[in-house]
């Protein structure tokens, strides 16, 4: 239940501040006044969107901050699905800075749009003038139906399943349309994956056999350097090896006489033994070269081959090439599970329908055994109304395949007068007979709801004299079940009210305001008494108010 609203720097009200109290209240005021105004600054606390021209003074923040009472609707859950914090009494705040953009809070915790809008809903219902348009829609009328028949939980889990089903028959089409392109592209797949294949590339292939085609290239000069090599180290008369061994023969001559000579033939038989074994190690790396064309012709030929695939798939190694093939070996793979994929999601898609369509005739079946209720409920409104000849009927009609409500589409159909037959609302009912019949239905949805507040903007319009007063009654009664707040520009209405509040301007040398103020006894009879007989107060108005708000009493 709204317990205060706070409006600062907002259009035309500098700050306001409204202490709303329990059952039904009345707003009243001239056209003009602000009554849409409060209706806007209530809108921001709901998630509506922010705008910074709402701003009565540019350069300063607006700040629109509402106070509820929540202990009698268990929010906690939603509290705590949100990661806000829960008291008994919420406050919402909503501020507009100069530059456009907007902050939330809910129990000062910052809190996004989205959140704002899901607490609203289960907060306020604001009927606005426009929404009598809504009784012409049939996704509506279901709403309506659906509300009344408590089919929250029941609809809750049916859009489960049908949002997952919707899901997945869009990617079972999105499966079948891949695997269609890729089956049209099977052949090239197959064809170039054999090619890479057949290939059999080694993943380091192509460095190994170029340095051995490089080798291969130069064998000649490697042999010739190599037997060159050899030749001077052991071979000719002046070899290396014999220099070194004469010349520590004679150090070791030296060596009897020179102890110094001694420790230098030592080294050079140490050299000695290292050429020996280089000599061997050129033996054997002698013997190893060979000068092979038909060696050589085979590894160019197989590099050409290397090459050639590589500027085909524009890659520059065997371990692209590797990857290709891979990812070639996947996709076909892939076709041929893409097939086993179609057919688990058609079983999976199969079953889900077969559980919606069950749901859905759980849905038709609640909905259809209480509409004859709601009829006779909603008929007992209307003629209470003033509409005493009025016919309702709630028509069903099924639907080829589930949709978000269920296989089920309803229609209104009504007649106020006795020789006219049914047809559907939106053709026939004037505004007043509209404003009657969803003023009805609401005072239905107030007894089936849980929702604290509801706001009603003008649902009299198109009525007067004794439908008003009637209809000023059963906002009454609405308001033993809810927070009823009820703008109005009919005088029977206004009286009806528990509380009444007046919408007013005022005017200094600078500016318009915009003010909402809780109007005392005395002050009801001169607002009421306006609105029976315009600016210029007669007696017989205000002997008329009085009578009215004793009639409340």
């Amino acid at each position: 239940m709204l317990k205060r609203l706070s409006v600062e720097n907002y259009a035309l009200i500098d700050k306001s501040i409204i202490e709303v109290h329990p059952g039904f209240s009345v707003i009243t005021g001239e056209t003009g006044a602000g009554k849409s105004i409060l209706l806007g600054a209530l809108g921001l606390i709901l998630g509506q969107r922010a705008d910074s021209k709402a701003l009565k003074n540019q350069e300063m923040k607006c700040v629109v901050e509402a106070l509820f009472d929540i202990s009698n609707y268990g929010l906690n859950l939603f509290f705590e699905e949100e990661n806000l914090d829960y008291d008994d009494e919420c406050i919402i705040r909503r501020e507009i800075l100069p530059n456009g953009k907007s902050r939330s809070f809910i129990n000062d915790t910052p809190a996004n749009v989205s959140t704002l809008k899901l607490l609203g809903e289960k907060l306020i219902d604001i009927h606005s003038q426009h929404e009598n348009l809504l009784l012409n829609d049939n996704h509506f009328q279901l709403k309506i139906v659906d509300a009344i028949a408590d089919n929250e939980k029941r609809l809750s889990t049916y859009r489960e399943i049908y949002f997952k089903y919707e899901t997945d028959k869009r990617t079972l089409a999105r499966l079948r349309e891949e695997i269609a392109r890729q089956n049209a592209n099977r052949d090239y797949l197959e064809f170039q994956l054999k090619q890479l294949q057949d290939a059999a590339l080694q993943s380091e292939e192509q460095e190994t056999l170029e340095s051995e085609a490089e080798r291969l290239s130069h064998s000649s000069e490697i042999k010739g350097s190599l037997s060159k090599a050899l030749w001077l180290l052991d071979e000719n008369e002046q070899s290396v090896n014999q220099a070194l061994k004469d010349a520590s023969a004679s150090l070791k001559m030296a060596g009897q006489y020179l102890p110094e000579a001694a420790s230098l033939a030592e080294r050079l038989d140490s050299c000695l033994i290292e050429t020996k074994d280089i000599v061997r190690e050129l033996e054997v790396k002698c013997n190893d070269v060979e000068v092979d064309p038909n060696r050589l012709d085979a590894v160019n030929e197989r590099l050409d081959l290397i090459y050639t695939l590589e500027k085909k798939h524009n890659v520059d190694s065997v371990a692209k090439l590797l990857e290709l093939q891979n990812s070639f070996d996947e996709q076909l793979q892939l076709l041929d599970s893409g097939s086993e994929n179609v057919e688990r999601l058609e079983k999976e898609i199969a079953e889900q329908l077969k559980t919606l369509l069950s749901m859905a005739g759980e849905l038709s079946v609640a909905r259809k055994e209480l509409a004859p209720k709601i009829e006779d409920q909603i008929l007992d409104l209307l003629h209470r109304l003033g509409m005493p000849n009025a016919k309702l009927k709630i028509d069903f009609n099924e639907l080829q395949e589930p949709g978000t409500n269920g296989m089920d589409e309803v229609n209104f159909l009504f007649s106020a007068n006795k020789d006219k037959t049914l047809q559907p609302i939106a053709s026939i009912a004037s505004g007043g007979e509209i404003s009657r019949v969803m003023l009805s239905l609401k005072s239905i949805l107030s007894q089936s709801s849980d929702l604290p507040t509801i706001i009603l903007d003008e649902i009299d319009t198109g009525v007067s004299g004794e439908i008003a007063d009637k209809m000023g009654d059963l906002m009454q009664q609405m308001g033993h079940n809810m927070q009823v707040i009820s703008i109005t520009h009919l005088p029977q209405i206004a009286a009806k009210g528990a509380t009444h509040y007046k919408v007013y301007k005022m005017d200094d040398e600078k500016s318009t305001t915009s003010n909402i103020k809780q109007l005392t006894d005395e002050e009801r009879i001169q607002e009421i008494a306006q609105m029976l007989s315009g600016s210029i107060l007669s007696e017989a108005a205000v002997n008329n108010a009085k009578e009215l708000l004793r009639v409340r009493k």
